[in-house]
């Protein structure tokens, strides 16, 4: 997939520099949103799309929908805080998604898979696709195939857990290269000497750039894509003299992890260097879980990174990044999904 990703990192410098071209600060994550929207809805419907320059596109209103939440809304508080609510709401036919939304993604779906059923050419592998390679795959018949619905579901998902932990991503850490210059300049250096003359990056030298991963890590330790884990005990366990019975809901702040004073110096302040060769082994892996940890950890964590890595280096192989009069210098806030 990463060749479609690669098609939309060259969308967003176009994007970027459209906006630049007008002389006005620049709202990253409006641009970041479009790619975002952009890759999401390419990756896992295969539906090509600029949402910058097409926002009424079925896809993207739709898209927007599934993402439009008021926090303070009673019903998606319950749903955070009072977990076990869920069977519920669903026996009473009371749904997170508006039903218009689902039925919209359900047809397209169902509509897709119709046409690449009879369509005998090879497609383009996107996860669609793939999901519908398990449904036919020879090998059916030794696991549970998804059916119609859990299709509909994963790609629905997918939308939702992908699109705005992406696009706030990408600005919390270009806000971050804004303000520390010789960051920025540094990985422009090392994004120069990997891919000279702008050349288009590749999968396996992403995968080998060593700054760009220590500045990708720091900015997640910051602003991680989970500000708090969840995880359902499934038997009775003493952990550190600690009992915690069957069922349990067991929540792990990885936020007041990541800023910890007694486990990271100077916790507030973005210092990539923390995760140099030379340090990062002496960090505990359970003190810095942006995507969680373990066998459960984040589906969607490698591709997530390899999104926000191409993102990255295609926009800065084009532009540098300083703050603007409207720059708002920010106390430490964040934003947060509950995984």
């Amino acid at each position: 997939m990463f060749p479609i990703i690669g098609q939309y990192g060259d969308v967003l410098v176009r994007n970027l520099r459209k906006e630049a071209e007008k002389g006005k600060p620049i709202n990253l994550k409006d641009i970041f949103g479009a790619y975002s929207m952009d890759v999401i809805t390419s990756t896992s419907f295969g539906v090509n799309i600029d949402s910058l320059n097409n926002p009424q596109d079925p896809f993207v209103e739709n898209a927007k929908k599934i993402l439009k939440f008021d926090f303070p809304d009673p019903f998606l508080l319950s749903l955070i805080l009072f977990p076990f609510l869920t069977p519920i709401f669903e026996r009473l036919n009371i749904w997170l998604f508006p039903k218009k939304v689902t039925d919209f993604f359900t047809k397209s779906v169902k509509r897709m898979k119709e046409s690449r059923l009879k369509d005998k050419q090879k497609h383009r592998v996107d996860f669609l696709q793939l999901m519908i390679n398990s449904q036919n795959s020879k090998e059916m018949n030794t696991h549970k195939a998804l059916s119609d619905l859990e299709l509909v579901a994963q790609s629905i998902i997918f939308i939702f857990a992908g699109y705005e932990t992406t696009s706030t991503s990408l600005s919390l850490l270009m806000y971050e290269l804004a303000t520390h210059p010789d960051v920025q300049q540094k990985l422009q250096e090392e994004i120069d000497a990997t891919f000279p003359n702008k050349a288009l990056p590749t999968y396996d030298a992403l995968a080998q750039m060593e700054y760009l991963d220590m500045v990708l890590n720091e900015s997640l330790r910051l602003y991680p894509i989970a500000g708090r884990l969840e995880r359902m005990c499934k038997k009775d366990v003493e952990i550190s003299g600690v009992f915690i019975p069957k069922g349990t809901l067991v929540i792990v702040p990885t936020f007041s992890l990541h800023r910890d004073l007694d486990l990271w110096p100077e916790p507030e302040e973005f210092h990539p260097e923390r995760f140099s060769k030379k340090n990062k082994d002496s960090i505990n892996p359970y003190t810095y879980m942006p995507f969680g940890t373990g066998p459960r950890n984040c589906l969607g964590m490698r591709f997530a990174i390899m999104n926000m890595k191409l993102a990255l280096v295609r926009v800065l192989q084009n532009f540098s990044f300083q703050p603007c009069k409207e720059t708002q210098v920010r106390e430490r806030t964040f934003y947060t999904v509950f995984c």
